[in-house]
């Protein structure tokens, strides 16, 4: 495999306005996203921006930035709008998407993420951590994955994704945590699919790739890093880097 990450990221948020410039200890937040990702050391990093403002800064620290139409609806979308510009002949077979929130995520999960891609069928990979909390299992903006590791494996299937509690009954569950690795046609195919059913109803884009066959697989990790999409969260994010 020769991976690349590709970091999507845009001013727009309700809850945090201009999110990816929020100062952490005098750098944006972009910044230390794209500061974990090189510590990955996995492949080439660059950030697919939706405003002149987060590439600017992105360029400034010497990090590679793509200009994306900011029209674009997902992610995904402006990851292989980026992808385009950045390698235009394919030399990168898998890429990495990482949300541009993460300013935490340990570059050990980031190298984890590419251990499903293993497997030639999988066309997806995904991580999830162990929910430990009850009120975690019970919100809605904790997206669950009905998975299994049984007999200590460290990848399972991913059979569905909902923000519901799943699967019912005794057993673990587990978190999804929304940094994909995927093939370069399964991405190619992924953005050119119409909105899913189950998709509109859940507001997840995966269940899309679900709907239409494709197969998606998690690799189990200890923890899942926690997005920044508040205050609050922000100010988490600044107690934990100013130990590092």
């Amino acid at each position: 495999m020769k991976p690349i990450i590709v970091i999507p990221s845009r001013l727009a948020s309700t809850r945090l306005p201009g999110k990816p410039l929020a100062d952490i200890h005098g750098r944006a937040m972009i910044l230390h996203v794209l500061d974990r990702a090189r510590e990955a050391e996995i492949g080439p990093v660059a950030v697919a921006c939706a405003d002149a403002e987060i590439a600017d800064a992105v360029t400034a620290a010497g990090g590679q930035a793509v200009l994306t139409d900011p029209s674009l609806p997902s992610g995904s979308d402006r990851v292989q709008a980026a992808l385009a510009v950045l390698d235009p002949q394919g030399v990168h077979d898998v890429v990495v998407n990482l949300q541009g929130d993460l300013p935490t995520i340990p570059a050990v999960q980031l190298r984890a993420v590419l251990t499903p891609l293993a497997d030639p069928a999988i066309d997806i990979a995904t991580l999830v951590a162990p929910i430990e909390d009850p009120e975690e299992a019970a919100a809605p903006s904790v997206v669950k994955a009905a998975c299994a590791f049984d007999r200590g494996r460290a990848v399972s299937p991913a059979l569905y994704f909902s923000r519901a509690a799943i699967p019912a009954g005794e057993g673990p569950l587990w978190h999804h945590i929304g940094v994909y690795a995927y093939r370069r046609p399964s991405l190619a195919r992924f953005v050119a699919l119409p909105e899913s059913p189950l998709e509109r109803r859940e507001k997840l884009e995966q269940l899309r790739a679900l709907e239409a066959g494709m197969r998606i697989a998690c690799a189990r990790v200890d923890h899942a890093p926690f997005g920044v999409d508040t205050p609050a969260d922000l100010a988490r994010a600044r107690h934990v880097l100013e130990r590092r």
